[in-house]
């Protein structure tokens, strides 16, 4: 279930709706755990970081995943992304080129990881994986793919956003979790919450109780001072817009308008003309995403028009502990030697 279909109720205590629809969670949650019971049916002979997390929607997990590859390459590796290519056309596998494919082919997320490395997408990860490794990668880092077996992992992080944290803690469709969370502890190796807000409270004190570690991280504009004093008209089609609009506030901008939109939204032409045009007339700076100018790039008319007005506000991922991604990136190293080693021997665990 994608994200633009998730209903406000998940995010409140569990109430009449979530009890409603129990019963379709209940087999929902049970199909979903028998599957991240099963044995991977394929690997790769390079270490696999995969970076996932627990519910529908978005988690942080792009920019976290693209501070690992800068980490990887700092140790002398060659990463490469290796995607699902939610909402593109192209099941793959196929190399990203953000110079001849579009949003509508391979997805935006795809074309912000292939500006920092080699990024395939595949629905088969497998076959995705394989594809990296024959054009020189050394280190595959999985941009979503927690929950699906198909492909074998030496680390999984499990991303969560402070703020969203696990809804209302019920499975799809009475609330957000893709699974039962304590069966994703399980095959977890480490949770990072991202920011500083109650809803990854519960996260952390499960992780606990399952003894897994905990990783605290914060996401950071990456040149605020050119936001101070500009008066916004801000827009943006993400798993949660608020997020966006109050990092501009933060940073100096005054929002003079926000206009939220679905995660992975398709703008029309109609929607193009109308921010160009509120945009003129109020004097107003158009404000958006990476993903959200992803999704623009390539485009005609007032698309590109508006592709061509907008500024983006460029985000980073900072860990609380600085020496955090290079203690993951050296243990997915030595799981993965590990793993090698019995694949070689012919045993499984």
């Amino acid at each position: 279930m994608a994200i633009e279909e998730a209903p406000p109720f998940w995010w409140k205590p569990a109430g009449p709706l979530a009890w409603l629809f129990s019963p379709l969670s209940f087999v929902w949650g049970r199909g979903a755990a028998m599957r991240m019971r099963r044995r991977p049916s394929g690997s790769v002979g390079v270490p696999v970081l995969c970076i996932g997390n627990f519910i529908a929607g978005g988690a942080g997990k792009t920019p976290t995943a693209i501070e690992f590859a800068r980490t990887a390459k700092a140790r002398g590796l060659n990463p490469g992304f290796l995607s699902r290519g939610h909402g593109g056309r192209l099941p793959g596998p196929v190399v990203v080129d953000p110079h001849h494919h579009h949003a509508a082919d391979v997805g935006d997320e795809p074309l912000l990881l292939a500006r920092e490395a080699i990024t395939v997408i595949s629905a088969e990860r497998p076959r995705g994986a394989q594809l990296l490794v024959a054009n020189g990668c050394d280190f595959v880092i999985m941009d979503d793919g927690f929950q699906n077996p198909s492909l074998a992992k030496d680390y999984s992080l499990v991303v969560v956003d402070a703020k969203r944290g696990i809804g209302n803690g019920w499975v799809i469709p009475s609330g957000p979790l893709r699974a039962p969370l304590g069966r994703q502890l399980m095959r977890a190796s480490a949770v990072l919450v991202i920011g500083e807000a109650p809803g990854g409270d519960k996260v952390i004190r499960e992780t606990a109780r399952h003894g897994k570690p905990v990783f605290l991280a914060r996401i950071e504009p990456v040149d605020p001072g050119d936001w101070a004093g500009r008066r916004c008209l801000a827009y943006a089609g993400i798993a949660d817009p608020t997020k966006f609009f109050d990092s501009l506030g933060e940073i100096g901008a005054e929002i003079v308008e926000a206009r939220p939109f679905a995660d992975h939204h398709v703008y029309s032409e109609e929607e193009a003309g109308d921010l160009l045009e509120k945009a003129r007339s109020g004097d107003l700076v158009l404000a958006t995403t990476a993903k959200d100018m992803a999704r623009l790039a390539g485009e005609e008319g007032a698309m590109a028009e508006l592709a061509d007005a907008s500024k983006v506000l460029e985000i980073g991922l900072a860990f609380d502990d600085p020496r955090a991604a290079t203690l993951i990136v050296e243990a997915t190293l030595r799981n993965a030697k590990a793993r090698l080693v019995r694949e070689h021997s012919g045993r499984y665990d």
